[in-house]
C-alpha cells in the first residue's frame, strides 16, 4: 500500500515552479527522479526536494498540472504543507505573470510587497 499523497495544484509551468522554489531558498533537483517514501517506495517526479530525514517531496506532472507528491507522515520542511503550497503558489503566480507580461511588451513600473504578504505590481507598456 502506497503512503504517497498527491495534492493537486494549478502549476503548469515547470520554469515558473523552479523559479518559485529558488525564490524560497529551497534546493531541488530537476529531471525525472525518484521521490523516496515509506519502506523504500518511490514515485517519479520532475522536481525533487530532498529532506534530511531521507524522504523527499516532489512535483510530478499528471498530464495537466504538477502535483505535490510526498509521504506526509515524513514531512520535514520548515512550514506546514498548506503554508508551503501557499508560498509556492504565490511565487509561481508572480513568475508566471512576469513572464507573460514581458512577452507582451510590458515592464514593471512599480513593485510593492505588502504586510499581508501580497504583492502589488504596476505594469506599463509604451506604444508608438
Amino acid at each position: 500500500m502506497s503512503h504517497f499523497s498527491q495534492i493537486k495544484t494549478q502549476i503548469r509551468s515547470l520554469d515558473s515552479l523552479k523559479s518559485a522554489l529558488a525564490d524560497m531558498g529551497i534546493e531541488w533537483k530537476s529531471g525525472a527522479a525518484p521521490v523516496r517514501g515509506y519502506k523504500g517506495q518511490t514515485q517519479t517526479a520532475e522536481v525533487v526536494i530532498q529532506q534530511d530525514n531521507g524522504y523527499d517531496v516532489g512535483f510530478a506532472w499528471n498530464g495537466q498540472e504538477y502535483e505535490l507528491v510526498a509521504d506526509m507522515q515524513f514531512w520535514q520542511l520548515n512550514h506546514s504543507v498548506d503554508h508551503f503550497l501557499r508560498q509556492v503558489t504565490q511565487r509561481y503566480a508572480y513568475h508566471t505573470v512576469m513572464t507573460e507580461t514581458q512577452s507582451q511588451g510590458f515592464q514593471v513600473a512599480e513593485e510593492q510587497s505588502n504586510e499581508d504578504g501580497s504583492i502589488r505590481l504596476v505594469l506599463q507598456r509604451w506604444s508608438a
